[in-house]
């Protein structure tokens, strides 16, 4: 039997669930297992609902499970609203002396939680410890892993803090052996090391990328579910060359990143919607003077500040038009972890080489979510600086024209106080040389210049990944962050006796027309699913391809898909 487990950890912010997720997650990757780590918070410090849940399995998942298998409810309102997604089955762990919860089920199990935090690890605080000890109980998982792993975790704090937390583990873990009397097929088999996996949350990876891929200058204003994209790098930044400028505002931010870029510094800056907007001028600034700049947007739900720590992928047509006036751009969106880490090189190749802004489309579901992978290739990110020229390949320094035209649209490009030769570059319309003009033929000259570079950049876009290949009767559309669950989707579909395959993208703007299977058409239903109300990309596909989307499923809400809410859709709308 395959090994799919997810336990979900529930409370009030400030109960540490986060905490006890990723000390589980990293465990069971470290032995060979599969973790799969989804986040679903309040945008409050103390209080309201939260919960983390993880999935456990002995194969590549990449979404949640629709069912929880175990419960772990640090607070009344846990119990309340998490036991309904209990599978059968399943175990409740609860603090019924705090929580006054009563059940004579043998699978909810109560354990005075704070008694037993309070006495072995002479502090209530330590209530998540217990916790985490007794879920490891409740698999049949040996406790050894989680004793090291809390040694490794609160070594900065002492050693008291760290036997606290142990004492407290292995009290937990001893109760549920004494105590529990139910059943449950929620097991893992004895821990036994083998490769170990690497643990990466979407924001991580794309900050790693963004490093192997060069990264130099890096400005940014706090903004969830950004934010870790900048905390990454300012903790590698000393160790790898980088300067990190916290800026006041968006506008600063971009505008800092425009400047560097310009310098010839591979920079970037993250925001979500929000900050995007503000930072759309200092986009056409890039776009008229021809400056690489690189932007992740984690998008969340809008307008306005809307909902600060939730999902949403509505953001697609801002960032395909941001910004007044016509100008090149790219726009990528990847689909997890591994490819939010290559997707950060190749956004930086393509800003640098067609001297353009290229944005990375996250996610709070893609940047906050943590997946498994087997490793990552450092050295399949090459970099390509583009068209960057040397003082002997200008013919003169008083002449050297930023802006020449070229049937590709890239002119050579240098780097100012590297060269000898005079640069002018001006945010109005300018000539060759980059001297303001308002000359109709230089201006229709120019933009035909600029605009040429979508050609380059269409060719570069990869077309989508069809999951699996062949025809079949259901075709899953999907880009972004929904590829994991899409995926499940199909599969489940299939057991359920429905042909169905995945076709996703992940590489959005310039739309890669040509790349898009000729037999996607002759589909007898094509479903576009999207955390969205109107179904962006499901418009934009029609748009480019002439391809009628059958049925949307749209999700807006603020949370990401689940397999059964997909396969659900598809059933209802194809009776």
């Amino acid at each position: 039997m395959a090994v799919d487990i997810s336990i979900r950890i529930a409370g009030q912010a400030g109960q540490g669930m986060q905490s006890i997720a990723s000390i589980m997650g990293k465990i069971f990757t470290r032995h060979g297992y599969h973790a799969f780590i989804h986040q679903d918070v309040e945008s409050r410090i103390r209080g309201g609902h939260n919960y983390t849940q993880v999935r456990i399995t002995d194969f590549d998942a990449g979404n949640f499970k629709d069912r929880v298998d175990l419960l772990i409810a640090l607070d009344r309102g846990a119990v309340d609203a998490d036991l309904p997604d209990l599978s059968e089955g399943g175990v409740m762990v609860f603090d019924g002396e705090k929580t006054g919860f009563r059940s004579a089920r043998a699978n909810h199990l109560s354990i005075p939680l704070e008694k037993i935090a309070t006495e072995a690890g002479k502090s209530k605080i330590m209530v998540n410890s217990v916790a985490t000890g007794a879920a490891f109980a409740l698999l049949d998982f040996v406790l050894e892993p989680l004793l090291d792993r809390l040694g490794e975790e609160f070594e900065r704090k002492g050693l008291d803090v760290v036997q606290s937390n142990r004492d407290s583990a292995s009290a937990g873990y001893r109760y549920v052996k004494e105590n529990y009397r139910g059943t449950h097929p929620f097991r893992l088999p004895p821990a036994s090391l083998t490769r170990k996996k690497l643990l990466i949350s979407g924001s991580e990876a794309m900050a790693l990328g963004a490093v192997c891929a060069g990264l130099k200058f890096y400005s940014g204003y706090p903004m969830s579910p950004s934010t870790p994209i900048m905390e990454y790098v300012a903790s590698v930044a000393e160790a790898c060359g980088i300067v990190m400028e916290p800026a006041e505002d968006e506008i600063a931010a971009i505008n800092m990143v425009v400047g560097a870029s310009f310098a010839g510094v591979r920079s970037m800056t993250a925001t979500s919607g929000g900050g995007f907007c503000l930072m759309v001028e200092a986009m056409g600034l890039a776009g008229m003077t021809e400056t690489p700049a690189v932007v992740v947007i984690a998008q969340r739900g809008g307008p306005s500040t809307g909902l600060p720590t939730r999902t949403e992928q509505s953001d697609l047509w801002f960032c395909i038009h941001a910004s007044h006036g016509e100008f090149p751009r790219a726009v990528l969106a990847p689909g997890d972890a591994e490819q939010a880490f290559y997707a950060m090189g190749k956004a930086f190749n393509l800003a640098e080489k067609y001297q353009t802004p290229v944005i990375v489309l996250g996610d709070q579901h893609l940047n906050d979510c943590s997946f498994t992978l087997e490793g990552l290739d450092p050295e399949r990110i090459v970099i390509d600086r583009g068209k960057v020229v040397s003082d002997d390949r200008i013919p003169s320094v008083m002449d050297y024209r930023r802006y020449a035209w070229d049937e590709s649209g890239i002119s050579p490009r240098i780097f100012p106080g590297q060269s000898r030769a005079v640069l002018y570059a001006d945010s109005d319309e300018h000539t060759e040389q980059g001297h303001i003009t308002e000359s109709a033929e230089v201006r229709n000259r120019m933009m035909r210049k600029r605009m040429q570079k979508l050609e380059g950049l269409r060719r570069e876009m990869e077309g989508p990944e069809i999951y699996p290949p062949g025809s079949a009767e259901i075709a899953l559309l999907g880009w972004g962050s929904t590829r994991g669950v899409l995926k499940e989707s199909v599969d489940r579909l299939k057991q359920e006796g429905i042909s169905a395959r995945m076709i996703h993208f992940s590489e959005i703007f310039p739309f890669p027309s040509d790349k898009v299977p000729d037999d996607i058409a002759g589909q007898s239903k094509l479903f576009a699913v999207e955390n969205n109300y109107t179904g962006q990309f499901a418009d934009y596909f029609r748009l480019e391809t002439g391809i009628a989307v059958h049925e949307k499923i749209l999700k807006y809400d603020g949370r990401p898909f689940s397999t059964g809410e997909i396969v659900a859709g598809v059933k209802s709308s194809n009776q």
